[in-house]
């Protein structure tokens, strides 16, 4: 086996073993960069400098005994609005163009400390306003299975450089799906911790109470591993919870004996794709056979997911997003005559088309005579829905459904149609509005030859439960194709 093929966790134990050097491997990588990342363009930045610095560190770290973990010496990736000390973290705007942070995001310090070596940020929907990986100021990723097709977003970077062999594991963020529908897109596994459980200190904020940083990775396995080395209790984290129950790759056991798994109707009607309900289909026929319990049942309330979502993440980013005026740090304009006449022009210039719209729609829920009408009113069936899906964990051990109405669609058929594209939000979204762990595995291919993504949603701090199930149906899936067809070889 190559060393690009493997994965992180088989990577973490040939680097043990000594069969693979830390320095080979991240060679490697930069190759697999080199060749492919011209066409792909999953990366913003790549310091080999930087890089090579970090190996020898790490190579010390490994003889001296400091890093012992599985994924000590790993090549990871990690997206660019995860502040990385003294490397540019530009959340891909042109407003925080000129920005590197003085710190690393604790999520990052936190695989670092596992011996993990950083190779790069990766390129994203502008501030992860998007689900394409196009609203980029840099330019868009295309997906490594079809290079026509779009990757996802906003965490398509991440998800096209772990699908294309660039680096074996990656970080993202999911605030309404921007992990899961990605990777569903790209043929990976992505997956959406409980709210709290990863440190949100360093992450760069859209919509504060919905952003979650998560693990991207080849296989099951992979994103256990990954989390396990990034989560925990931060002090500097308002959000932060303090869990004991950490140690999720004791989870990977090949079990869905007497699993009983809800599937919501209402996630099968009008708008999925067929291919997708083909898929779907025939991953819980294989599950069945091997012992678990599906039912379909009522959900209730998904018809408000997306304008409950909209409504509370555009008001957190006008918010969040006020903070970039040109003052303190990253884009100021040129010309311009006053103080407000400089907020203008700055936010004008330095945002993008997807960014100022959410932002317009924000202020407009925000302010007086609305607030009560929209804001409030989301709020109460964010509620609503937190409400539903408690009731539907006390029936069930966790709930399936796709992780996109359809495969992954051309670059440049999304950003015509803005509503279009928030749709296809519409099974993920949910679980960020009621804090829920999820995860993507990749299930079937449509008749094109692209990848489909099924999503294993758990209850709150039950990543355990999901992680054994997308495991368990992942190894009697067998092995998932690699990125093919008009994509990067």
């Amino acid at each position: 086996m190559e060393i690009r093929e493997m994965t992180a966790l088989t990577l973490g134990c040939a680097i043990k073993s000594r069969q693979v050097g830390v320095r080979e491997a991240v060679k490697a990588c930069l190759d697999e960069i080199e060749k492919k990342d011209s066409t792909l363009h999953a990366f913003l930045e790549t310091d080999e400098k930087k890089i090579y610095d970090r190996v020898k560190e790490v190579e010390n770290g490994i003889k001296a005994g400091k890093y012992t973990g599985p994924l000590a010496g790993v090549p990871i990736a990690v997206k660019d609005n995860i502040c990385t000390r003294n490397r540019k973290t530009t959340c891909a705007s042109r407003i925080l163009g000129n920005f590197i942070p003085s710190y690393d995001a604790e999520a990052v310090r936190r695989i670092e400390s596992a011996g993990m070596i950083v190779m790069g940020k990766t390129n994203m929907d502008e501030f992860a306003m998007g689900s394409t990986s196009e609203t980029s100021a840099y330019g868009i990723t295309r997906n490594p299975w079809d290079t026509e097709k779009v990757p996802g977003g906003s965490s398509g970077g991440s998800c096209a450089a772990v699908a294309a062999d660039e680096v074996f594991a990656a970080l993202g963020s999911d605030t309404g799906g921007s992990i899961r529908q990605p990777a569903s897109y790209c043929g990976v596994v992505g997956m959406k911790p409980t709210y709290g459980t990863v440190s949100r200190y360093g992450l760069i904020a859209y919509a504060s109470s919905l952003d979650q940083i998560g693990p991207v990775g080849k296989d099951v396995s992979d994103c256990a591993a990954l989390l396990e080395a990034s989560a925990g209790y931060d002090a500097k984290d308002s959000t932060s919870v303090l869990r004991k129950d950490l140690q999720f790759t004791r989870y990977l056991r090949q079990d869905l004996h007497g699993v009983k798994i809800g599937i919501p109707k209402e996630y099968l009607s009008e708008g999925l794709d067929e291919d997708v309900k083909r898929s779907l289909a025939d991953a819980v026929q294989l599950m069945t056979k091997n012992g678990a319990v599906v039912e379909f049942f009522t959900l209730g309330l998904v018809d408000y997911v997306i304008p409950a979502y909209y409504i509370i993440a555009s008001a957190e980013a006008s918010s969040n997003l006020a903070r970039f005026d040109g003052v303190k740090y990253g884009y100021r304009a040129e010309e311009f005559e006053g103080l407000h006449d400089m907020y203008k022009k700055t936010r004008a210039e330095g945002f993008g088309e997807e960014v100022r719209r959410r932002i317009l729609l924000g202020s407009f829920v925000l302010s007086s005579g609305y607030y009560d009408a929209y804001y409030l009113k989301a709020l109460k069936v964010k509620a609503m829905i937190k409400k539903a899906f408690d009731d539907a964990f006390l029936k069930y051990d966790m709930l399936i459904a796709p992780a996109a109405p359809s495969t992954a669609p051309a670059v440049g058929s999304s950003l015509a149609d803005p509503l279009k594209m928030y749709l296809s939000d519409v099974y993920t979204a949910g679980v960020n509005l009621a804090g829920l762990p999820a995860i993507s595995v990749p299930c079937g291919l449509d008749s094109s030859g692209m990848p489909v993504g099924l999503q294993f949603i758990g209850d709150c701090f039950q990543e355990k439960k999901i992680i054994q199930a997308a495991y368990a149906y992942e190894k009697i899936r067998g092995e998932f194709p690699k990125a093919y067809g008009k994509g990067v070889k």
